[in-house]
């Protein structure tokens, strides 16, 4: 019955075409609105909005003069938070300002949101990035009410490019031309990787006709802010690349690695066949050696025989029976072993057996067990939102990791494993060659209605432990391929390791 659904749920996803990973959209789902109520008597006496994005689960980054009048006024004026997704707004609470930065935290209360990154390496100039957020002259042109501004919306987005970065009252500033306008303030400045590189801030005058630049609190500035205000974050240092780029560096770098396997292969096998050769020559020296000894040894025996058996008719023609018996059956008895020998003397060529050549095909591999390292390789990855910290990895029988989740052998041959979580907006594909010397991570990065589907389909069957019932693995094996079916046809990252025999076995 679970190998029945599961198999059902698959047949079902695919009729779902999947879409293309987009960096851009899966940043708008950390974006927020965030908003302003001032409140006397019980009446409300203003209102103002800007735009947000959260740096982690519950914690949003905005510009100070966004949420000034709730640090200025904080028992007559309210925080809100509108996500960009879902049916409904949380409160806010004002947990840190920095007026002189312009930046300020603020806590939702319930709720949580997918988490943005911070890149924290270095931005070329003419860089492509987007501005994302709520701009006013936007919302004039389509808001119908004052719900319009608390009911969840995706933030509009503005392409540019980064000008260069100066110094405003201070503060490192980025210039950039991506188009914004008053409603943005607080919203991120990204690059192609959806990676936050500054906040948004203020705009230039385009008067007579002037060209209009903005401004972008930079993401050095923003990162200090939040170390000051003790609050965590994630970042990524590493150059912005497009799937397409990064795969052209894995598979340069696959076509590397196997050149290299090749080229040591080929000096094994000429090392192991100059080896044979040396055994082989050494065999024979040592065959001939033994054949001209057994026969030189037949020859002396059959000799001395020849001369006992000689004696012995001298003996008998003596009449000295007794001598002529002893002598003649001594040398008979010689010159039959020296025939024996002689026949039985070793060939002159002798082969080597080749003991790799005795070793049986194998069955499919099975996953390696043991205990691994790995450690990122970034020439093969694409690393957009996450930490690349070394990940340990216990393999235990029958695809069982780290004693606790159950991994299946693919198509391709390797072990994999898809998690999709009850909160995060992200579902990941972990797998492992057999050999287990290739980790990778594959996160997507999806919407609520991809992830809703995701869930779905997984909470089909309930598989909380290692197993290895056929029918439980199975059922598991086409779990897995109906959710990956309704995935985009690309992640948004890759995170690709090299994994090596831990030095000790951790203690249980």
């Amino acid at each position: 019955m679970t190998r029945f659904l599961a198999l059902l749920l698959a047949l079902l996803t695919l009729t779902v075409p999947a879409r293309a990973a987009d960096d851009i959209s899966a940043a708008s789902r950390s974006v927020v609105r965030v908003v302003t109520v001032a409140m006397m008597d019980g009446e409300v006496v203003g209102f103002g909005h800007g735009s947000g994005i959260a740096i982690s689960p519950t914690r949003i980054v905005t510009n100070a003069h966004v949420v000034e009048s709730a640090a200025r006024y904080p028992g007559n004026v309210a925080l809100g938070v509108v996500p960009s997704e879902g049916q409904k707004s949380f409160a806010g609470k004002l947990i840190a300002i920095d007026t002189a930065r312009d930046l300020a935290l603020v806590e939702i209360t319930e709720g949580r949101l997918p988490a943005a990154a911070i890149y924290t390496g270095p931005l070329e100039s003419g860089a492509d990035v987007v501005a994302l957020g709520y701009p006013g002259n936007v919302d004039l042109a389509t808001a119908r009410s004052a719900n319009d501004y608390i009911t969840p919306r995706t933030p509009t987005r503005s392409e540019g490019n980064f000008s260069n970065m100066q110094a405003v009252d201070g503060v490192a500033m980025l210039i950039h031309t991506a188009k914004i306008s008053r409603g943005n303030s607080g919203g991120p400045l990204v690059d192609q990787c959806g990676r936050i590189v500054g906040i948004n801030t203020a705009i230039t005058r385009a008067d007579d006709g002037d060209s209009p630049f903005a401004f972008a609190i930079a993401g050095r500035e923003l990162t200090r802010f939040l170390a000051d205000a003790g609050q965590q974050y994630g970042s990524v240092g590493t150059t912005c690349l497009s799937m397409a780029e990064a795969d052209a560096r894995e598979r340069a770098a696959i076509e590397a690695e196997a050149r290299a396997e090749a080229e040591a292969s080929a000096a094994k096998n000429a090392a192991a066949k100059l080896d044979r050769e040396l055994r082989q020559a050494r065999a024979e020296e040592e065959a001939l050696a033994a054949r001209e000894n057994r026969i030189a040894l037949a020859g002396v025996l059959f000799v001395i025989g020849a001369l006992a058996a000689g004696a012995g008719l001298m003996f008998y023609s003596q009449k000295n029976l007794r001598h002529a018996k002893l002598a003649g059956g001594g040398g008979g008895a010689l010159m039959l072993a020296a025939v024996v020998l002689f026949v039985t003397r070793p060939d002159a060529h002798a082969d080597v057996v080749d003991e790799a050549a005795k070793t049986p095909a194998s069955e499919a591999p099975q996953l390696a067990e043991g205990s691994l390292l790995c450690t990122i390789r970034p020439d093969r990855s694409r690393i957009t939102v996450s930490a690349t910290t070394d990940v340990p990895i216990r393999i235990g029988k029958g695809g069982c990791v780290n004693g606790r989740t159950q991994y299946t052998r693919g198509a391709d041959g390797r072990w994999q494993r898809i998690l999709v979580p009850n909160e995060e907006a992200t579902v990941t594909v972990a797998s492992i060659d057999a050999a287990g010397r290739d980790y990778r991570v594959e996160r997507y990065l999806l919407d609520a209605e991809t992830m809703a589907k995701a869930r779905e389909t997984r909470a089909a069957i309930t598989l909380k432990s290692c197993t290895a019932d056929p029918d439980e693995l199975a059922g598991l094996a086409a779990q897995q391929d109906a959710i990956r079916s309704a995935l985009p046809a690309t992640p948004n990252e890759r995170l690709v390791y090299r994994c090596q025999r831990a030095a000790m076995e951790a203690a249980p």
